[in-house]
């Protein structure tokens, strides 16, 4: 008995032996079946931007915003700018001569793939005053491209960059003075899509923030020149969604339906002011903070820089006007910093139901008033 049970120790010993043998080798395969799975995707990625395909960029103007990336392989996307100066209106008998790219406030929107090559053609119309520039914040080096496209009126410069990190970014002119071309409205978003991309959504809407100086006050009519004085001071009189007050408001509100998903690329141009973007009615489900990769949840108002921007992100669960604010809620209310989103669908009184009553107020311990007779109450609903 002794032998056998010796003899099945021995065995046993010699099985587990040649198991621990298999691993190694399975450890081994691991690696390389993810290096080969990896390959396509690294040989895409070290394509020089000489060998790319080439394709032209969709562009958008505020509010609406570029189709999704459909690729997953880097290309070189050919984007063209052009700067023109141009008289527009501010708000009602308001107007103001801005300073723009591609002719409105905010200039359009990019979106482009983490990888990809963006080869810039900047045009300065020959009307322009003074020189222009663009300074990429998606761009890595000098300037952000500052440097290499600056164009005088009626010439066109050429630059490439490399899309290096995803996120969402400002662009702006960095021609000097930098504060009063962007003042003047020369800035717009640019979106670099993570290789994986985004999660899809039902409805997305472009919004840049930006703050305006005037010689008149708010609302003073006629052509309004920009003032240098308030604008160091800053001390603005509108600040605006898209350049002019209602551009989202109104005939211009955004629109959606119960049960969407909303995504909105939110930036703030400044010059000066930080921005305290709120949604009245609505949480944030996501917020990608400063439009990079950090994610907060459940968000009342985030803040979003001078010179930064913000991804915000809720599901729609009643219908309704949904009015957009800077939170510095004087902005809002008298500068013009406002917005709607006009919401369709079937109400939910399980979330929020309307008025339900109406009652005289009753002081504690006080006797409750006499019921209205059927005459006064037929003459109260009369109008």
């Amino acid at each position: 008995m002794k032998r056998q049970a010796l003899a099945a120790i021995i065995a046993s010993m010699f099985a587990l032996a040649a198991c621990g043998g298999d691993k190694p080798a399975e450890q081994a395969a691991a690696p390389a079946a993810a290096a080969e799975a990896s390959a396509p995707a690294a040989q895409a990625a070290d394509v020089p931007s000489s060998e790319l395909p080439v394709i032209d960029a969709v562009m958008t103007h505020a509010p609406e915003v570029p189709p999704a990336i459909d690729r997953d392989t880097p290309a070189k996307v050919r984007v063209k700018m052009t700067t023109v100066e141009k008289t527009m209106k501010m708000a009602d008998g308001v107007d103001y001569h801005y300073w723009t790219f591609d002719g409105d406030v905010p200039g359009q929107m990019i979106r482009v793939r983490e990888g990809d090559t963006v080869e810039v053609e900047f045009s300065n119309d020959p009307s322009s005053t003074v020189p222009h520039n663009v300074d990429f914040h998606a761009a890595t080096g000098p300037g952000g491209g500052a440097e290499a496209t600056f164009t005088a009126p009626g010439r066109t410069s050429t630059f490439s960059f490399k899309a290096l990190q995803s996120g969402l970014y400002i662009y702006h002119c960095a021609v000097a003075p930098v504060g009063m071309h962007i003042a003047n409205g020369m800035y717009g978003l640019i979106l670099v899509e993570p290789k994986e991309g985004l999660p899809k959504v039902d409805k997305e809407f472009y919004i840049v923030q930006g703050d305006f100086y005037t010689k008149g006050k708010y609302g003073a009519q006629g052509l309004q020149a920009f003032d240098m004085d308030k604008a160091i001071a800053e001390q603005p009189e509108y600040v605006v969604f898209n350049g002019h007050v209602g551009s989202i408001a109104g005939e211009n509100a955004l629109k959606a339906n119960v049960g969407d998903t909303v995504r909105m690329y939110v930036g703030n141009g400044g010059p000066n002011l930080v921005s305290s973007f709120h949604v009245i009615g609505e949480i944030f489900d996501k917020v990608y903070v400063e439009g990079g990769k950090l994610i907060n949840e459940n968000v009342q108002s985030t803040v979003i820089p001078a010179g930064g921007a913000a991804i915000v992100e809720f599901k729609i669960d009643t219908p309704g006007s949904y009015t957009l604010v800077d939170h510095s809620i004087f902005r809002a209310f008298n500068k013009g910093a406002l917005g709607q989103l006009k919401v369709e669908g079937e109400a939910n009184p399980e979330i929020m139901t309307p008025k339900l009553s109406d009652t005289a107020y009753q002081p504690a311990g006080s006797a409750a008033p006499a019921p209205a007779t059927a005459s006064a109450a037929s003459a109260a609903n009369a109008y």
